[in-house]
């Protein structure tokens, strides 16, 4: 079979298998127990409301409009395409794995395969920010990048609520630090990373997700510091989308460039 055929198939049966396994998990439930119920066990300060995650729908109706694209004819021999390679399939194959460990309650593998699929997506972001691919038409744009944009912006962010809540699970609580000034500082984190890809890579779609999840911690959480600093950062995240879409946050130029930033 054609290395680019092959790559289009498997881009789209790890599609379909991630969409059944979350599917599954969501309507029978997987493991006995909804995904939800299973991250109520653990109650750290930067999980948001039950309602945002509202947005997989959003990533996985994304995700499907690149890989119908992908798999076009006319796009079999994109060279684009081709940069990512197996990686979206791998992304799709990781996702699927998690959930099932969850779900399962293998908590303690959660963390590596989070870790592993967050690995992936910035991999796949770096490489659609290459020349190439930042000089594509709109429709790339849209059904190529912006899917993935907003895939790492979430991911990110469950990243940090997964390593949170396997910590909680171990029994740390924080020492000598309190359960809101770890709350604090890891929001803080979060909106640095942000504002690098406001700044430096010009991501509003990964930038709004962060709001989302950002203003979802707000309405979950009832500490003070853990509500004050999200609505905070969600803020100051907004502030910056606004500077970007507006033109007023140039963007960084990277060592050894010598061409323009990639918009």
């Amino acid at each position: 079979m054609e290395r680019d055929l092959q790559r289009q198939l498997v881009t789209v049966v790890a599609y379909a298998g991630t969409v059944i396994v979350n599917g599954a998990a969501v309507a029978i439930p997987l493991g006995g127990v909804t995904t939800a119920q299973l991250s109520d066990r653990f109650p750290v300060l930067v999980t948001p409301a039950n309602y945002v995650f509202g947005i997989w729908s959003v990533i996985y109706l994304l995700l499907l409009a690149f890989t119908v694209a992908q798999a076009l004819p006319a796009n079999r021999h994109d060279a684009r395409l081709q940069r990512l390679g197996y990686l979206p399939a791998l992304s799709g194959v990781l996702n699927a794995i998690w959930v099932l460990l969850w779900q399962y309650q293998v908590f303690e593998l959660t963390v590596p395969v989070m870790l592993a699929l967050l690995g992936t997506l910035i991999v796949i972001h770096r490489r659609l920010r290459e020349p190439v691919a930042a000089a594509a038409p709109g429709w790339f744009g849209w059904v190529v990048v912006l899917p993935f944009s907003v895939y790492l912006g979430w991911i990110t962010v469950a990243t940090i609520a997964n390593i949170s809540q396997m910590l909680y699970r171990s029994g740390y609580r924080g020492a000598p630090l309190t359960e809101d000034v770890w709350a604090i500082i890891v929001l803080a984190v979060g909106l640095l990373i942000t504002a690098a890809m406001l700044v430096r890579e010009r991501d509003v779609a990964f930038g709004a997700v962060i709001v989302w999840a950002y203003a979802g911690i707000a309405v979950q959480q009832s500490a003070p510091a853990a509500v004050w600093m999200a609505l905070a950062c969600a803020v100051v995240v907004v502030a910056l989308i606004i500077g970007v879409v507006a033109g007023r946050l140039p963007p960084v130029r990277r060592r050894g460039s010598s061409g323009p930033e990639p918009t």
